[in-house]
């Protein structure tokens, strides 16, 4: 249902969001956690001001604004994905990275789906069981843990320098193939649910038009996206650089989303995201990249991750004792299946135990786009909103346990996990007391010459 606003009615409500979350994400960084977690805890914050009787802050005219603003938002953060996609990687560990995605996308899918069995089905206005919309509700759940981000582990395996080596590019191949695979995975439930849970009475000839429009979407993307990077390829000789691209860029990735979603009923997000796959790996990437990050985190991300939270908040209420049970189920299926799925496939690749480990828990961890697929499903109307406050501890989790795990393996010894989490909560002190302890060994040297 549309809410007609005011332009000013959101001024302040986006002047909070953006203080706020500046300075939980400054402090996010100090604690040496992921930043999107600030973001993420300025809505949480925020949320407790709708717990206010009669605020005058964030209406139900006021979310609207911010609503459509993290549209925005969402688009960017995917096309910026799309544009960090290094496919030439992939060809690097390309049989590996396949194995690693396929077993890292079947097993959290699986058992999400397992976890969600503890829900009560889904029933219709006269209280019937749904069981077509069960089905695509727990499927959903599995889709959501398909995902992953694998940015700290990145950041891990660059501080102790293993980020080139075999069971590194590996990881990074995998994760990749795992962004693609999901959010396809997500179009194509989100339109077969909406196929089969439609009055029409020919479902079949609904799916086959779903199928259809998929394949065809994939056709327009590499064929329009053939003739962008053409296009841009030229562009660059005549305005390397210029700001110009960068619009042409964004005009671009909105197309993309905007056809993805009406001609051939694909989530925008997905077209978002061959934008920037599209785009990838020009000259202009980079700078593109930079550009468009800029733009987006200057008001549209963190827009979208408050307004993550603050339906979190809002959404608790609804969380019974069944929701509780799934919601802790949830989290360890979404910590054991990409640990035990990559790890496994890893293993099958000939990988020793070690790098098996490791590949399991660099593939752990979630961030935006374990978000976004959550999030599209919830407007679809598939999930419960509910799940969010989960997700959140699930990204919590992952961000903690990813590098002091990795760390620890690669030392050989699980005997420091008292000093990576100092290190992690003030690693301004940890640099301190390595700087120290360094200083000492040399006055050491010098005594004893």
């Amino acid at each position: 249902m549309f809410v007609s606003i005011e332009a000013f009615e959101i001024l302040l409500p986006l002047a909070l969001i953006l203080f706020v979350s500046k300075l939980l994400s400054i402090g996010s960084r100090k604690l040496g956690v992921p930043q999107v977690m600030g973001l993420l805890l300025t809505g949480v914050l925020l949320g407790l001001v709708t717990l206010i009787p009669n605020q005058g802050i964030f209406t139900d005219s006021s979310m609207e604004g911010i609503a459509f603003i993290a549209e925005i938002g969402v688009i960017l953060i995917m096309f910026s994905a799309g544009l960090e996609t290094d496919l030439k990687q992939i060809k690097e560990t390309g049989f590996a990275a396949s194995i690693i995605t396929i077993l890292g996308v079947i097993v959290p899918l699986g058992l999400g789906y397992l976890a969600s069995l503890v829900l009560p089905a889904v029933t219709d206005a006269n209280g019937n069981i749904d069981t077509t919309k069960t089905l695509f509700r727990n499927l959903f759940y599995g889709v959501i843990l398909t995902a992953t981000s694998v940015s700290v582990t990145i950041a891990t395996l660059k501080e102790l320098g293993k980020f080139k080596t075999k069971i590194g590019t590996a990881i990074v191949s995998a994760a990749i193939l795992d962004d693609i695979i999901g959010v396809i995975i997500l179009s194509v439930i989100i339109s077969l649910d909406g196929a089969m849970t439609s009055s029409s009475q020919n479902v079949g000839a609904d799916i086959a038009l779903v199928i259809g429009k998929t394949l065809l979407f994939f056709v327009f993307a590499i064929g329009f996206g053939i003739l962008l990077r053409w296009i841009f390829k030229k562009l660059t000789n005549k305005y390397d650089h210029h700001r110009r691209m960068v619009i042409f860029a964004i005009a671009a990735a909105f197309f993309y989303a905007y056809a993805a979603e009406k001609w051939f009923g694909i989530a925008d997000i997905t077209g978002a995201f061959f934008a920037g796959l599209m785009l990838s790996g020009i000259k202009e990437t980079n700078y593109i990249e930079k550009k468009t990050e800029v733009t987006s985190y200057l008001i549209f991300t963190p827009v979208f991750f408050a307004k993550v939270g603050l339906t979190s908040i809002s959404s608790f209420s609804s969380i019974n004792l069944s929701f509780l049970l799934f919601g802790v189920l949830f989290i360890l299926a979404g910590i054991l299946g990409k640990l035990l799925g990559c790890g496994l496939g890893a293993r099958l690749c000939k990988y020793d135990f070690k790098d098996s480990l490791r590949c399991g828990v660099g593939m752990m961890c979630r961030a935006e786009v374990c978000l976004i697929c959550a999030q599209k499903g919830i407007d679809a109307g598939i999930i419960d909103a509910s799940i969010q406050p989960f997700i959140l501890v699930l990204i919590l989790l992952t961000s903690f346990i990813t590098p002091i795990v990795l760390k620890n393996s690669y030392r050989g010894t699980f005997g420091h996990d008292i000093d990576d989490i100092i290190g992690l909560i003030n690693p301004e002190k940890r640099q301190q007391d390595q700087l120290e302890a360094a200083t000492n060994n040399i006055n050491q040297e010098e005594q004893n010459e």
